[in-house]
């Protein structure tokens, strides 16, 4: 059975890395010694192996120990054995790129559909989708194909940002972004703003935290998702 956690975000103003979400996770984890933490989207250039030790840090308060996959000579096998799997945010085309070289997409996605207990931030909910395309990074890279896990049938804008009607910012909204993305392609985006998450159990979906989801169709209006909402029969 399915069991993930994905969150829009890893860290919230003002706030500590993971900290808004650590009692969700120490519950989510509750059975896990130890966690694969994938850090290949390396944000703001990080090493993987910094991205490790700052991931280790913020699961050492609910003492849960964390192996970075990039230590791993046999990735495969690495994932097939995870009790648990985080993939921290960062970008998503070099996040994707790097799944797709080690030629770990499919191993990843089957461990969870298989029951391995999944977090994902950002990038790494960006991939739980149907695709990376209504991704928010810039393409550093190239990866093969803008196929993801599929773990969920739509697709995500994680850090999804209202327009603020105050701003003198001319530049294209997430709306108008996710609306462009629809010229060509019909699956639903789900706009999770800063805080909120999904929670996968099996096949039931349900948005969490305190804020509402916009949730965009291809040829329809937006539409505000309340706290709770069940997102299962979405496609």
């Amino acid at each position: 059975m399915k069991n993930l956690i994905i969150a829009s975000t890893s860290t919230l103003h003002g706030g500590e890395y993971l900290d808004y979400i650590l009692p969700e996770l120490k519950q989510h984890f509750k059975d896990c010694a130890t966690l694969l933490f994938v850090p290949f989207a390396r944000p703001s250039g990080i090493s993987e192996q910094e991205y490790t030790e700052k991931v280790s840090l913020a699961f050492s308060k609910i003492n849960i120990k964390v192996e970075g996959l990039h230590e791993f000579e046999d990735k495969q096998s690495a994932i097939q054995s995870a009790k648990g799997i985080f993939v921290g945010g960062g970008n998503t085309f070099l996040l994707v790129a790097q799944l797709y070289k080690f030629e770990i997409m499919g191993v990843l996605a089957e461990a969870v559909k298989n029951g391995t207990p999944y977090l994902g931030t950002s990038a790494g909910s960006n991939i739980t989708g149907l695709t990376m395309q209504t991704t928010n990074d810039m393409p550093i890279v190239y990866p093969p194909s803008f196929q993801t896990l599929g773990l969920i049938p739509f697709n995500l804008n994680p850090h999804y940002l209202d327009a603020d009607r105050q701003s003198n910012h001319m530049g294209e909204t997430r709306e108008t972004r996710i609306k462009e993305f629809h010229q060509f392609n019909s699956i639903p985006v789900l706009g999770l703003r800063e805080g909120s998450w999904l929670e996968v159990k099996g096949e039931k979906i349900t948005l969490k935290g305190n804020l509402k989801a916009r949730l965009f169709r291809k040829s329809t209006n937006p539409e505000e998702l309340h706290p709770e909402s069940d997102l299962s029969t979405l496609k």
